[in-house]
């Protein structure tokens, strides 16, 4: 009886994700972009920069040979899931583009933003920019998306064309499926843009740790996906620009001697939404901000900053903050140590810390007919991604709009 239970509750859990293809009707693509050339922008989440050699990647690492690597790309600060790959998609720093973190506070509506919760997820309202679809889409050139953050959010009054709603239920070969049949569509219903994303590296580092051995099993797991990716559209015979990425790296830490939330920071005062690498700190109450920064420096196991006192290279000060969404006080540990706002263990790989820390750095690699072979780059910026990307597919924006610039990567193209 029990396992029929049990066998009941995981069925309701499957049964209650939403795997089906959300598509717009009346979309189709521009006969001048018909001629374009196509775009699948994959993400390994966690895939930090050293991963494809360290656990034996070998077809990334055939691709190293046919087209560009980037010795490693730089994360943007905080260097977390959803800051980042929405740096990814929109050229912008966090605190440019409004997600400022996994969760926060939006101090002018009152509400906190968590990943965790699907209905704000799927909200436009927190997403600032133009995501690379949102651009697409706006210029008569179809996108679809495999996951991606924000991809399943109404971003000015636009999702795109295709798109399915982040779930871990759908498997792999499906997904695979799936993007051949949009690159099969006729001219006028073809994705140019295509964005796919990959969990299973983060989820091994972050339990773990990124130097167990079961991490190498799931990076070398994306590596044969996107080989058959690959295989599988290459019959089509259409100009496919394949770009690797990742969001972050990834940190052992200490999970066992942990910093529980500091005793000044209590909830009459101050609203301290969830984190580990870092806590921002939201005065209820004005006139506590001086006397509980003073008190908090006298704690040395992590560093208290105001906002005018955070490392220039975060792009996380005050007047950086375009949506009032950073915390008054911001706690940063010292690392081993992360902090725990639970009762319950945390995990053993951490990210989300400075992204100078060689630990950090995320993964790009790019190949096809639009990038140069045999190319090694030095490290950059992720907000790059965003107009090399749309240099690709032939999209317009206005460069004054994004945080990334052009000729960072202009080297890597044909």
């Amino acid at each position: 009886m029990r396992i029929l239970a049990l066998l009941l509750f995981f069925s309701l859990q499957a049964y209650a994700q939403d795997t089906t293809q959300h598509i717009i009707a009346g979309r189709s693509n521009a006969l001048k972009q018909q001629e374009k050339p196509y775009v699948i922008l994959i993400s390994a989440d966690g895939f930090r920069s050293d991963f494809s050699h360290k656990y034996e990647a070998k077809f990334l690492q055939s691709k190293e040979k046919s087209g560009v690597k980037a010795s490693y790309m730089q994360a943007s600060y905080p260097t977390l899931t959803f800051p980042n790959h929405y740096s990814i998609a929109t050229g912008l720093y966090p605190a440019h583009h409004g997600l400022v973190d996994n969760t926060y506070l939006d101090v002018n509506s009152g509400q906190e933003y968590r990943m965790s919760n699907k209905k704000m997820v799927g909200e436009g309202k927190w997403y600032g920019g133009t995501p690379l679809w949102v651009l697409a889409e706006k210029q008569q050139m179809m996108a679809a998306s495999f996951y991606w953050v924000a991809s399943e959010a109404n971003i000015q009054d636009t999702y795109p064309s295709y798109y399915y709603v982040y779930n871990e239920a759908i498997d792999i070969k499906t997904r695979i499926a799936q993007v051949k049949n949009w690159l099969s569509l006729p001219a006028d219903k073809r994705p140019h843009l295509i964005t796919f994303y990959f969990p299973e590296v983060d989820h091994d580092a972050h339990e773990f740790g990124p130097e167990d051995p079961r991490v190498q099993h799931s990076v070398q797991f994306v590596d044969q996906v996107i080989a058959d990716l690959e295989a599988a559209v290459a019959p089509l015979g259409l100009p496919i620009n394949f770009v690797f990425v990742s969001d972050h790296g990834m940190k052992e830490v200490d999970n066992v001697n942990t910093i529980s939330k500091p005793a000044p920071l209590n909830t009459t005062a101050f609203q301290v939404p969830w984190g580990d690498a870092l806590l921002h700190v939201y005065a209820k109450d004005s006139t506590k901000i001086d006397s509980t920064y003073q008190e908090l420096k006298k704690d040395t196991r992590f560093t208290t900053f105001r906002l005018d006192e955070t490392p220039a290279h975060w792009h996380y000060r005050k007047t950086d903050d375009r949506y009032n969404r950073l915390g008054d006080l911001l706690l940063v540990p010292k690392l081993p140590q992360v902090f725990n706002l639970s009762t319950r263990k945390t995990s053993k790989g951490k990210h989300g810390f400075d992204p100078l820390l060689p630990e950090m750095r995320a993964s790009f690699q790019a190949w096809g007919p639009a990038i140069k072979s045999g190319l090694t780059l030095e490290g950059f910026e992720n907000v790059n991604v965003y107009p090399f990307v749309a240099k690709i597919l032939g999209l317009s924006y206005d460069p004054k709009s994004i945080d990334g610039k052009l000729q960072v990567l202009q080297k890597a193209l044909r």
